[in-house]
């Protein structure tokens, strides 16, 4: 359905949802002639409080959750970048979007992995279950041994798995709470996980 300004409601819907988001956000530290610079300030909060709620996601992802077009994403996010409210980088094939200076380069990775299906289910029963084989993930997932095996060596790469003596999650608390503060973001299994997270932190002392 489009209005008689000729916006699609629907559009302007999720705009108006993920500006509100934004517009809260300690990342809006828009000047008052940084805002009126130009009549499009609800696109731009709507990315900044999608991105507050789902970092690490992918230009094509923004793109297509804010139903926005290509050259309108492309346009804000740069100026988002030119404001330092947003930060990109470098994900194999994919640039990904986090706020600016709020997460370091295993969080990143981290954040990268995590929006991948089969490695966040990995890394989920892996924090679920720390004695999990590969046969046991393959099971869970549904997936193929080798396909667990593949990307057991990416997550080994990045940092964020050993295969020393079996599996272990590298940095367990980091991984999980990123899991659990944006739960909402990862899915099913994540949500599940962000509930029983108290059992899984272990305690020093």
């Amino acid at each position: 359905m489009t209005g008689s300004d000729g916006v699609d409601e629907k559009k302007r819907a999720t705009l108006r949802r993920f500006a509100a988001v934004g517009a809260a956000s300690p990342l809006t530290r828009f000047s008052e002639s940084a805002a009126a610079d130009t009549g499009e300030s609800d696109a731009r909060d709507a990315i900044v409080g999608y991105l507050s709620t789902t970092p690490g996601a992918h230009f094509s992802k923004v793109r297509d959750d804010l139903q926005l077009g290509t050259g309108e994403t492309q346009h804000h996010l740069r100026r988002l970048e030119d404001l330092d409210l947003v930060e990109s980088y470098s994900d194999g094939d994919y640039k990904r979007f986090v706020p600016a200076a709020r997460f370091d380069g295993f969080e990143k990775n981290a954040l990268g992995y995590l929006r991948r299906a089969t490695p966040r289910g990995m890394l989920v029963e892996l924090l679920s279950n720390p004695d999990a084989t590969a046969s046991d993930l393959a099971a869970a997932l549904e997936v193929s041994p080798p396909t667990v095996s593949k990307y057991a060596g990416e997550l080994e790469e990045a940092g964020l798995l050993s295969r020393e003596d079996g599996y272990a999650v590298e940095r367990p608390e980091t991984v999980l709470l990123l899991l659990v503060r944006y739960a909402d973001s990862f899915g099913e299994r994540a949500v599940t996980l962000a509930r029983d997270a108290d059992a899984l932190i272990r305690y020093d002392g």
